[in-house]
């Protein structure tokens, strides 16, 4: 059966193609994309004159080396092995000046080395032959899906997470309770909700963890003015628990504006002129982010909050079951190309990040009387690099430790084992028995037998043989699912 299923995979990096594919995505979609949000960067000039930053495309070219006499040549992994060099690229992005609306030349500047992966689109060892393999000095059989840093073979450990985007509800006894990961254009944000017992459903979000606020409140701040609205949100049909029905009843927020101010006191904003702006500020970027970060996307958010009452209410009266957490369609798993996502966005726009130093640099270059100065000469490129560097070295990706590792080669199977390991972001130093137990859903994607004794049993894992990674769908995709649905008369004409 195992020789069956290899033979009918075309690819010859099969078991690792989960790695490959996420960082092909990576390079060909996700900096595009990265650079695309940024847009733009807008630089303060001590002049009051306006100096604008325009980003556009993203260069990678196949991994190449800079030697001492300044030479550039390209490099194959065997001899960044051998010479302890890192596998690795320059990162190019157009950028065009833009001052006193009068555009000027548009040039690519490099910010930086980015790690390639091995047998990747941008390796040159995914194109060779067998032959061609062996006169590089390569394994033929070797699969790639690792990076190479200062010599030293590190590979990226799959990453568990709850889904993201996905409403979880669980009961505890006599708690009601909720849970949210809001993520949207690489930010997460964690909702907690709550129903409590005198039938309100309180949130915490963002930075209003201590002081939980009413969904109800957070409705009506939403746009949704009247009690009427309020309850068509939580039910269409108008069926509402009455200890809900009530607790509306008693909520003193008559208005919007009402209820702004009420969210603004639990913010502590003292000034009134404030309120309004920061209130809102909070509810566009914080609040369910994956619906939108707009204000046209307001009334959908307070829809939302109403199907999660609604759904809490069904839990109370048993109408609905809850949850299982460790249920494997409530995971996802983080790949290659999601870690270096995340990191590529805190090197870029963290707070002394890539953005900030280049207009830091481009402000001193102004006040020695240099308003054009080459784009090139401002832009420290070993920001990049070194950070990057750093994390892949040691392996803190996001305040989470252990996610690169040193690929072991003590034997071929341990390698491609050590490529298809799984690990759980929870302490190992904590019980979690559920965590740890063996799930049904286990059974195809994760290995039943293979999990290390001690502290990290059930903690950390390998994805079973015949078990492949599926990715996020495309927007594609979504429209040819949903043609589907409507040619089946599934899903009716909008």
């Amino acid at each position: 059966m195992i020789k069956s299923f290899l033979n009918e995979q075309k690819d010859k990096s099969r078991y690792v193609s989960h790695h490959i594919d996420s960082f092909n995505d990576f390079v060909a979609r996700r900096i595009q994309s990265i650079i695309d949000e940024l847009g733009e960067i807008k630089i303060d000039l001590p002049t009051q004159e306006s100096l604008t930053i325009k980003l556009g495309k993203v260069l990678i070219e196949a991994p190449q080396i800079r030697e001492s006499d300044g030479a550039t040549k390209s490099i194959l992994p065997m001899e960044a092995r051998l010479r302890n060099l890192t596998y690795s690229s320059p990162l190019y992005v157009e950028m065009t000046p833009v001052f006193e609306d009068v555009e000027h030349e548009t040039t690519f500047v490099n910010i930086g080395e980015f790690p390639i992966m091995v047998k990747s689109d941008l390796c040159p060892l995914s194109s060779m032959s067998r032959t061609e393999l062996i006169a590089a000095g390569e394994d033929s059989h070797d699969m790639g899906g690792y990076f190479i840093i200062n010599g030293i073979e590190r590979v990226l450990i799959l990453s568990e997470e709850i889904a993201t985007n996905k409403l979880i509800i669980q009961k505890k006894v006599e708690e009601i309770t909720a849970r949210l990961d809001s993520k949207n254009r690489g930010y997460t944000q964690r909702h907690a909700f709550e129903r409590k017992e005198d039938g309100s459903v309180v949130v915490k979000f963002a930075n209003l963890t201590s002081t939980p606020i009413n969904l109800i409140i957070l409705m009506k701040a939403l746009g949704l003015g009247t009690d009427k609205d309020v309850m068509t949100a939580i039910s269409r049909d108008g069926n509402i628990n009455e200890a809900t029905y009530l607790h509306l009843l008693i909520v003193d927020v008559t208005s919007s504006d009402d209820a702004i101010n009420h969210i603004g006191h639990l913010m502590k904003i003292s000034q009134k002129e404030q309120i309004e702006s920061r209130v809102m500020n909070i509810l566009d970027n914080y609040l369910l982010p994956h619906i939108g970060q707009t204000a046209a996307s307001r009334i959908d958010k307070a829809l939302f909050l109403g199907k999660v009452i609604n759904k809490l209410e069904l839990l109370k009266s048993g109408k609905l079951n809850d949850d299982d957490i460790d249920h494997y369609s409530n995971k996802r798993l983080r790949l290659s190309g999601d870690l270096l996502e995340s990191i590529l966005r805190a090197i870029l726009l963290g707070r002394w990040g890539l953005i900030a130093r280049l207009q830091y640099n481009y402000q001193k270059m102004i006040k020695r009387g240099r308003k054009l100065p080459n784009l090139q000469s401002i832009v420290i490129t070993g920001v990049l690099t070194k950070q990057i560097l750093r994390a892949m070295a040691v392996g803190n990706f996001a305040n989470q430790t252990g996610v690169s590792q040193r690929l072991e080669r003590s034997n071929f199977v341990r390698a491609q084992e050590h490529l298809r390991a799984v690990v759980s972001p929870l302490s190992s130093t904590q019980e979690h028995y559920e965590a740890r137990s063996l799930h049904s859903t286990h059974w195809g994607r994760l290995d039943a037998v293979r999990t290390p004794e001690g502290q990290n049993i059930g903690l950390r894992k390998f994805l079973a043989l015949g078990a492949q990674v599926t990715t996020t769908p495309k927007a594609d995709d979504d429209l040819k699912i949903e043609s589907a649905l409507k040619s089946l008369g599934v899903l009716k004409e909008l």
